[in-house]
């Protein structure tokens, strides 16, 4: 049997392909580290894991932050925003049940950013966890 070889054209096609697979996941990746609660979720979940959800809700989350932002809209975002978004993502995994958070799937992709984030902090802005 006689194997037809790729062609130039097919193999600059799947070349391109693979560039906009990868930067369409290099953008979720920055579109999850967009938001500071977000960076300071998947910081967390980095450097122990799993965690309790009780550790990223009201006071005790708002306070490591510093924000004046009213503690019971944080936590909706937190539940309705933020959770959701890092779930679908594949970078964390919610158990509501038990109340904890911990690695999802998909975390190993952003592990990298994460840790530059962490590597660089002292030149990181200020808002950066």
């Amino acid at each position: 049997m006689e194997r037809i070889s790729e062609s130039p054209r097919s193999a600059l096609r799947a070349t391109t392909m693979q560039r906009t697979t990868d930067s369409a996941s290099l953008d979720s990746m920055f579109d999850a580290l967009r938001d500071p609660y977000r960076r300071r979720i998947l910081t967390a979940i980095s450097d122990h894991n799993p965690r309790d959800i009780n550790e990223f809700t009201r006071n005790k989350f708002a306070s490591i932050s510093g924000d004046e932002d009213d503690p019971e809209q944080l936590e909706l975002q937190l539940h309705h925003s933020h959770l959701p978004k890092l779930v679908e993502k594949g970078y964390i995994d919610w158990n509501h049940e038990a109340q904890t958070i911990r690695r999802g799937s998909n975390f190993d992709d952003i592990a990298p950013l994460l840790e530059l984030i962490d590597d660089h902090a002292d030149e990181l802005p200020a808002e950066w966890p």
